[in-house]
């Protein structure tokens, strides 16, 4: 059984203080997880860990992670913005995109950024936006075809929008030596939210091959391969963890068995984790404030796809626990008495958070938590209905807790409105409604 990281005394504490719905961060659960991956591959020296700030663009977890030396794994303009406010340049951002806007490669090359070229057209584009190529870049990789492991299969790259061909990436690297280039990289993601421990040691041993032949064929130095994300955490309370240590290892082998021999032991080994860095360490706590008895038993709780759109958008499965209210039981382990689907308040039939789970009886104004929302979760949330993203807080190590992002108000909806005197109106009134407005 999954056991949230708050018990139902401070979670009704921290209720009494941030009305629900909010994103709750687990500190302690985040340093001994950044701990634990940094243990695991200490025995490669360059080792980084580049955060994939998309998963959780908030700066106040990200700074907890800086404190160990990772870096920012940057999508967008707004993602390398957030990273360059919390002193993060140069070498320890990996701007990885794809599509990228002339703008985004601008602010790349101004923060200095280790560029990962996604396309082989992209090198020429980045000179026409914003000058030469960096002294240090990356080329992705796409291998086509469907990625199997022992167990099946595990993913289609030949679907997948990113990355080059081997044939391009063999041209990109040509290119980027012959501009001057001095280090360049090598990145794949060829799967997502992998379980067990054989994927990264898989991708791993492709790419350690394919470097060798880049170094061999095109002259390039390759300083480090960046085996990007698609760890997985275990969403379903009967899946078991993946073991980072035992993730190392295995590329540790791979490394010996394929790096060596080629002379090539200076390679750095860096990873793009989001998932598994920071989601099993954040929960959605929302309340429940309706039941409705027709067809089915549907329980409303106050949160919505607005705050969690997984289940939504991919019918991905996020565990409930249900705590209680104050002055009641916890019933966090309460056995499962009667089957919910458990909904949002959005004109949508798929915003539901669980459908047909079993739970203990739920009565209106206990507080449930929905699990592992700390990677995907709020970095996810739209406005659809007009309905408010939520705030987030940080469960500290000493128990005491941080709001680190405030709930969204009306006035916030509607700020882009001013250009008109229609929407000016707007925005006033919405700025008069909010004394009190949760």
């Amino acid at each position: 059984m999954k056991q949230p990281f708050v018990s139902k005394d401070q979670l009704v504490a921290i209720a009494e203080r941030y009305p629900t719905p909010f994103h709750l961060y687990d500190e302690a659960g985040i340093r001994r997880n950044v701990e634990a991956v940094l243990d695991a591959f200490s025995w490669n020296p360059g080792f980084r860990e580049y955060f994939a700030v998309k998963a959780n663009p908030n700066p106040s977890l990200i700074k907890i992670l800086l404190e160990y030396g990772c870096g920012c794994d940057c999508s967008s303009y707004t993602e390398l913005m957030i990273a360059d406010a919390l002193g993060v340049s140069g070498e320890k951002i990996m701007f990885s995109s794809n599509d990228t806007p002339a703008a985004d490669f601008r602010l790349a090359r101004e923060l200095d950024a280790v560029v990962n070229f996604d396309d082989i057209s992209h090198i020429p584009f980045f000179e026409e936006a914003a000058g030469p190529v960096p002294a240090v870049a990356s080329c992705r990789f796409n291998p086509g075809g469907l990625f199997r492991l022992a167990n099946g299969i595990m993913d289609n790259p030949g679907d997948s929008k990113y990355g080059m061909t081997e044939e391009q990436l063999f041209e990109a690297y040509r290119m980027l030596v012959a501009r001057g280039c001095k280090t360049l990289g090598l990145h794949a993601f060829l799967a997502s939210n992998t379980h067990g421990n054989d994927y990264y040691p898989a991708l791993a041993r492709i790419l350690f091959k394919l470097a060798v032949r880049l170094h061999e064929e095109t002259g390039a130095h390759v300083g480090f391969v960046n085996l990007s994300g698609g760890v997985g955490i275990p969403y379903r309370p009967d899946e078991e963890p993946c073991d980072i240590r035992a993730i190392a290892e295995g590329v540790r082998r791979a490394f010996e068995e394929v790096l060596v021999p080629a002379g090539m032991e200076d390679v750095a080994i860096c990873a793009e984790m989001g998932r598994f860095m920071m989601g099993p360490y954040g929960c959605l706590v929302t309340r429940a404030v309706h039941e409705k008895r027709i067809y089915k038993d549907y329980l409303g709780v106050d949160a919505s796809a607005v705050d969690l759109i997984r289940p939504a958008m991919y019918g991905a499965y996020h565990h409930i626990t249900v705590m209680g209210q104050a002055g009641g039981p916890d019933k966090s382990a309460a056995p499962a008495t009667r089957t919910y689907d458990v909904t949002g308040n959005l004109c949508e039939n798929n915003d539901k958070f669980a459908i047909d789970r079993d739970l203990p009886e739920v009565e209106r104004g206990d507080l449930l938590v929905i699990h592992d929302t700390g990677a995907h979760g709020y970095a996810m949330g739209y406005n659809y209905n007009g309905r408010m993203r939520s705030a987030e807080v940080l469960l500290r190590e000493d128990g005491s807790c941080e709001l680190i992002r405030r709930a969204e108000k009306p006035s916030d909806y509607v700020a882009t409105l001013d250009v008109t005197p229609e929407g000016r109106a707007v925005i006033a009134r919405a700025a008069h409604a909010e004394p009190g407005v949760k």
